[in-house]
């Protein structure tokens, strides 16, 4: 009931609220009575001060340090921390003591022994004794003082192997209290097995070096495709104390698999190059090409003799696929393009071939459709956590990681206590500390529980630690040197374990998702966006002559798109894939028609020519003009209202595309010209004109045959005329005879040859 009324919208029984209602009528009561007696009309009454903490709460009190975190029988505890007096009073003849004891049977224990705050007599550990204490003569409210135990181990009473609470407390007095007492206690847990035991449990510590996508889809036009980063945030991961230098630097020297995003790497790398930064509206060159080739290098380093799990490319969201993508369609071939760039990303630039049979939902949360799409990726190996995949049976002990789920399929199952116990803000000592000493106290429990029954546990932190998170999973896995009751196994290995028979293989349904991890996925419209750009991008990489310049990176932004880093950041993962598509569309425009204003023909045929751009710095081909004509009276190519023509242009020119025409009639026609390509899908945007035609109609030509027909007669009636003439004077015995009165003056000129003068039409 108490874990029912912790979730939202759960609705109290009426005789819980009836309760609720009757003590707050009981404890305002004396509000209102104080409410209704002010003095002063109008005045606002005085808030009712917190109230502090008391008794045993009364001092904070912080494990900073705890020195040697297992220790053995020769060596000297030191325990520092820091006292806080929270009270109203100050604490006079203040005493801190250390408490060891008694020795804790099972993980149960330890889990019960670290939720207790407040100090119970006869359950918490005794003091060691007097000499081993601090004194402080007071200790004033709100005022904090730092403190420093040391104990010889042998004096901690300390017996069989096993975990024995560890704890501080502060004893003393107040005015109130004048009494000694118990004011403030903080527990831990204290690892003791002096020799290494002849049962041992195999620990897979998985060590994930993951980021978020930093990399547009936007590349410069040189021969080196300089890549262009969103922010440069990624180079303070990288350089000295950020989180990646650190995982690096301190996994360098422990036992752990190394789980890694090829995406990070190539982020890397790019950013080991040149490469340019958004700033605003523009860009500028990044600088950090120092930092990003130290951490390659160190990081190469490390890995050339380790294990290497290679995530699909950005490591995508495999519940957001299973649940809002998979009946996307293309969404599936994502994941499986990123599955198989990951090996090839992986051993270009860290040299080893890595693993990519694994596959690691957020959170190790599972279910039927989640396991469906990581092996449809190609995984057989599904990271889960106990948490999700529960015991069906009560077994006495933690199983075996490595589960057969069916189909060849294997659940390596991480132990859900310790997965989590690097959770929250670790750069805090206090929690550190606690965090390192249950982690220790843990393990030790766990192989305790079956000492015959050897088995292998898996550890899956969290997916991006904080530097502090990286420090205290560093300091909890020194602890465990010297493979006094654990050893190291790689994952690969833990995968391939004999599973334990009693271990539940069943996975969990789809319901039993948690609500809160669902409600963090990707939505649908997500992925119809990468569907949307993924067709585009497919018209545009069918008429590039360099296909690769664009496919490489735009797949790659694809798939970052996808990222399991986008969890809880929905209003950033929207605008990357708006980038991503709007990158796009302004290169895609870069192939257009210029706008062509309205045509006159004068004739029967012309030739029609309309422009084809391309601004891009590489050629096009495969694209096709077409030109369609809303009037059936003007044909193109003598083929109809329809015709195509083939466009191949270098990269910065245009190309002029003619058409024949022919036309039967005066009269208007709308013409729609659009780019396709050869598959017949549409490019672009249209462009529509207005073709007019003016051609010499029949009736015109017969008017004009006629004037030439009057022409004619015309002049073969002169003709006739002045043969008659000559035939009369030649009669008369002489050629040179009178003028007649009746003979005409000539009429005609010499025919002049300069051109004919300006705006003459000439119809041809």
């Amino acid at each position: 009931m108490a874990e029912a009324a912790d979730f939202q919208g759960t609705r109290p029984s009426p005789a819980r609220r009836w309760l609720r209602r009757t003590a707050s009528a009981v404890l305002g009561a004396p509000l209102l009575a104080g409410l209704l007696a002010v003095p002063a009309a109008g005045a606002a009454p005085a808030a009712e001060p917190a109230k502090a903490p008391t008794g045993s709460r009364t001092v904070a009190v912080s494990l900073n340090t705890l020195s040697p975190s297992v220790p053995t029988e020769d060596d000297t505890l030191t325990v520092s921390g820091t006292l806080t007096n929270k009270g109203k009073e100050t604490i006079s003849s203040a005493e801190v003591d250390l408490r060891v004891g008694p020795r804790l049977s099972g993980r149960g224990e330890v889990d019960d022994a670290s939720k207790r705050s407040a100090y119970v007599p006869g359950v918490d550990p005794v003091t060691v004794g007097d000499k081993y204490t601090v004194k402080f003569p007071k200790l004033a409210k709100g005022i904090s003082q730092d403190f420093t135990l040391t104990v010889p181990v042998d004096k901690l009473g300390l017996d069989d192997p096993g975990v024995y609470q560890l704890g501080v407390s502060v004893s003393g007095r107040t005015t109130t209290a004048p009494y000694e007492q118990v004011l403030g206690i903080e527990r831990s847990f204290l690892p003791w097995q002096p020799e290494a035991s002849d049962s041992r449990t195999k620990l897979t510590f998985l060590w994930p070096l993951i980021a978020s996508p930093h990399v547009t889809a936007e590349t410069r036009s040189d021969e080196q495709q300089t890549p262009v980063f969103t922010d440069d945030e990624l180079a303070k991961e990288l350089a000295p104390g950020g989180r990646l230098e650190q995982m690096v630097s301190l996994g360098s020297r422990l036992p752990v698999t190394w789980v890694v995003d090829p995406d990070l790497l190539a982020s890397v790398a790019a950013m080991a190059g040149k490469y340019e930064v958004e700033s605003g509206d523009t860009t500028v060159p990044g600088k950090n090409q120092a930092v990003a080739k130290q951490w390659l290098t160190a990081l190469e380093k490390v890995v050339e003799d380790g294990k290497v799990i290679a995530l699909p490319f950005a490591d995508p969201d495999l519940a957001s696929i299973a649940h809002r993508g998979k009946n996307v369609s293309g969404t599936l071939s994502h994941l499986q393009n990123a599955s198989a760039v990951a090996a090839t990303t992986v051993e270009t630039i860290l040299h080893v071939k890595p693993s990519t049979d694994f596959a690691w939902p957020v959170n190790g949360a599972v279910d039927s459709s989640i396991v469906d799409v990581a092996t449809s990726a190609g995984a057989h190996n599904v990271i889960a956590r106990s948490d999700s995949f529960r015991e069906t049976t009560e077994l006495p002990y933690t199983p075996t990681a490595a589960r057969p789920i069916g189909g060849g399929t294997t659940a390596v199952v991480a132990d859900a206590r310790l997965s989590t116990l690097f959770d929250g803000d670790m750069s805090r000592a206090g929690s550190s500390t606690r965090a390192v000493q249950k982690f220790l106290a843990q393990t030790l429990a766990l192989t305790e529980q079956t000492p015959d029954n050897e088995r292998s546990i898996v550890v899956a932190p969290p997916r991006m630690p904080t530097a502090a998170q990286a420090q205290t999973m560093a300091r909890a896995l020194e602890g465990l040197a010297g493979n006094r009751w654990t050893q190291p196994l790689d994952l690969v290995a833990a995968a391939e374990v004999k599973p334990d028979p009693r271990a539940t293989s069943k996975v969990p349904r789809a319901a039993a998702y948690p609500k809160k991890l669902r409600a963090q996925e990707l939505p649908t419209q997500a992925f119809q966006d990468i569907r949307t750009t993924q067709g585009s991008l497919d018209s545009f990489e069918t008429i590039l002559t360099q296909p690769e310049r664009v496919v490489t990176p735009f797949g790659n932004a694809v798939n970052r798109s996808m990222s399991t880093s986008w969890r809880g950041r929905s209003l950033e993962a929207q605008q990357y894939r708006d980038a991503v598509r709007d990158y796009l569309q302004s290169l895609t425009s870069e192939v257009q028609l210029i706008e062509k204003s309205d045509v006159t023909l004068s004739g029967r045929s012309a030739t029609i020519p309309v422009t084809v751009q391309n601004k891009l710095v590489q050629g096009v081909d495969r694209l096709v003009l077409r030109l369609t004509s809303d009037n059936i009276r003007l044909k193109f190519n003598d083929d109809g209202s329809m015709a195509e023509l083939p466009v191949r242009i270098a990269g910065g020119h245009s190309q002029s595309v003619k058409f024949d025409t022919a036309t039967s009639a005066n009269g208007r026609a709308q013409v729609t010209a659009r780019l396709y390509t050869e598959d017949g899908t549409q490019y672009g945007e249209e462009m529509t004109f207005t073709v007019k035609v003016s051609e010499v109609t029949p009736t015109v030509l017969l008017v004009i045959a006629g004037g030439l027909l009057l022409l004619v007669l015309a002049g073969i009636r002169m003709y006739s005329h002045r043969k008659r003439t000559v035939a009369s004077d030649t009669a008369d015995g002489n050629g040179d005879g009178p003028e007649q009165p009746s003979d005409p003056t000539p009429d005609t000129g010499p025919e002049s040859g300069a051109p004919s003068g300006t705006g003459e039409k000439v119809d041809r």
